[in-house]
C-alpha cells in the first residue's frame, strides 16, 4: 500500500528533534511494508515569544529550510503555509494551510498514487487534508493536543476536530485514554497504536553515577521544577545526585532561577535540545528519569529510558503513563504536583541498589514486549489495511 504522511511536526533542518516521533512511525511502517512518501506543514514564522534580538536568526534559519529532503530514506517535502499567531487562531490553522497542501497532494499523487493519507493530529493536519479534497481514506494519528488544548481551548479547534474525527476511516490513539476522549469527540471508528523505541544491546549500557534525567520541552506541563525541588528535598540525604535537563524552551530561564535560588544550581546541568541519539546516549547513562508531566498523552521519552534499563518516574492519572504502568514493571507513579511523595520515591529507589537495578531490568522487558517501533509499525499498517477495507476498529 502507499501512504501519505501529512504532519505538522516532523524533523527539519533548523530542528531534526522536532516530531521525530512521527518520523521514527513512518520508518516502521514502511518496514512493516507500506510504502511511505512525507508531506510537513511548514510555518516560516517566528514564535511568538521569540525574543526581539533573536527574531532576523530565526527568520533565517526558517526560510532557509529547503523544500525537498531525504530522511533516512523517505521522501519529505516541506509545505510551507502562513497563518496568524498561534495562541488565538491555531483551530483555524487547517484553512490556512490547505491551499499550498492542496497543490502539494495533488502534485504527489500524480507520481505517487498514495491510497490514504496519514494525518498526524486532526488540527491542523486533518482539516488542511479535508479542506484539500483528495478522495482518499483519511487516517488520523492523535497524540494530545486535539484533546488537551485545541478543542477545548479554540471554538474553531473543536469544530474543525470534530468534523476530522467524523469524516476519518480510522483515529489512532496513543493511549486508551487518549481513544476515549477522542470518542467523546465525535470518532466512532478508534483503535489504540502505541508509539515505541529502539532497545539497545545491554552490553552498550553504562550508568554515570546518582543522576536523575529528564528528556523534553522546557515548559510547564512538564513539571520540571517539581524535580528541582525533590532534588533540594533529597540534597543531605543524597549529597551526591545530580539532574540532567535535556531540551530547550521558554521554561530554561526560570528554571535556571530556579535551581539558583534552591541552591542546586551546582547539581543541575541544562544542557538544552541534543540532537536525538546524543540526548538518547546521555540519558540511558543515568539512574532515573523522572518526568512528573501533566496532560501526557503518551510519552516516547518513558519508554525509551526503559529500554536501557534506566527505572522511570511519571504522574499518576495521565493517559500515556498509566498506559505503560499497566503494561509492566518500571514506571513509576506519583501524584501530580506533590513534590514530597516525588523526593520519597526517589529516595526510595536510590537508597535500594539492587531494587534499582532490578526495577531497571523490568522496565527493559516492558518494553520489549509491547513497545518496540517493530510493533507499532506491524499495528499501524494493520491499521492502514483496516481503514483500506472501511473496517472499524
Amino acid at each position: 500500500m502507499r501512504v501519505a504522511v501529512v504532519a505538522e511536526f516532523y524533523p527539519r533542518a533548523a530542528d531534526r528533534v522536532l516530531g521525530v516521533w512521527a518520523h521514527r512511525q513512518a520508518l516502521a511502517a514502511r518496514a512493516a511494508g507500506a510504502e511511505v512518501r512525507v508531506l510537513v506543514l511548514h510555518r516560516p514564522v517566528p514564535p511568538r515569544a521569540t525574543a526581539t534580538r533573536d527574531v532576523l536568526g530565526v527568520v533565517r534559519r526558517l526560510a532557509a529550510q529547503p523544500r525537498h529532503d531525504e530522511l533516512d530514506g523517505v521522501e519529505v517535502e516541506y509545505v510551507p503555509f502562513l497563518a496568524p499567531p498561534r495562541p488565538g487562531s491555531y483551530g483555524s490553522w487547517g484553512a490556512w494551510a490547505a491551499p499550498t497542501l492542496a497543490v502539494a497532494l495533488r502534485r504527489l499523487r500524480r507520481r505517487f498514487p498514495f491510497d490514504l493519507v496519514h494525518a498526524h493530529n486532526a488540527v491542523p493536519a486533518a482539516d488542511a487534508v479535508l479542506r484539500a479534497r483528495v478522495g482518499v481514506p483519511l487516517v488520523i494519528s492523535v497524540h494530545g493536543g486535539d484533546v488537551f488544548h485545541t478543542a477545548p481551548r479554540h471554538p474553531a479547534g473543536e469544530r474543525a476536530v470534530r468534523r476530522a474525527f467524523g469524516e476519518a476511516r480510522l483515529v489512532l490513539a496513543n493511549s486508551a485514554g487518549i481513544e476515549a476522549a477522542c470518542r467523546k469527540l465525535g470518532a466512532a471508528r478508534t483503535r489504540v497504536v502505541r508509539l515505541g523505541t529502539d532497545v539497545p544491546p545491554a552490553s552498550s549500557l553504562r550508568r554515570d553515577g546518582a543522576r536523575l534525567v529528564t528528556v523534553g520541552h522546557l515548559i510547564g506541563r512538564k513539571r520540571h521544577g517539581d524535580v528541582l525541588r525533590a532534588l533540594w528535598l533529597l540534597r543531605d540525604r543524597h549529597p551526591e545526585l545530580r539532574y540532567l535537563v535535556i531540551g530547550d524552551g521558554p521554561e530554561r530561564e526560570p528554571l535556571a532561577r530556579l535551581a539558583a535560588e534552591l541552591g542546586v544550581a551546582d547539581r543541575v546541568e541544562l544542557a538544552g535540545q541534543l540532537d536525538h541519539p546524543v540526548a538518547l546516549a546521555r540519558a540511558r547513562e543515568c539512574s532515573v528519569f523522572v518526568m512528573p508531566s501533566v496532560d501526557e498523552a503518551f510519552g516516547v521519552a518513558y519508554v525509551e529510558a526503559m529500554a536501557a534499563g534506566v527505572p522511570a518516574i511519571a504522574s499518576r492519572g495521565e493517559p500515556g503513563p498509566q498506559e505503560i504502568a499497566l503494561a509492566g514493571d518500571g514506571l513509576r507513579l506519583v501524584p501530580p504536583g506533590d513534590v514530597e511523595a516525588l523526593a520519597a520515591e526517589l529516595h526510595a529507589l536510590l537508597d535500594e541498589p539492587a531494587w534499582l537495578h532490578d526495577l531497571g531490568a523490568r522496565a527493559r522487558a516492558t518494553v520489549e514486549r509491547s513497545f518496540t517501533w517493530e510493533r507499532c509499525g506491524e499495528a499501524t499498517v494493520a491499521a492502514y489495511e483496516d481503514a483500506l477495507r472501511g473496517a472499524s476498529a
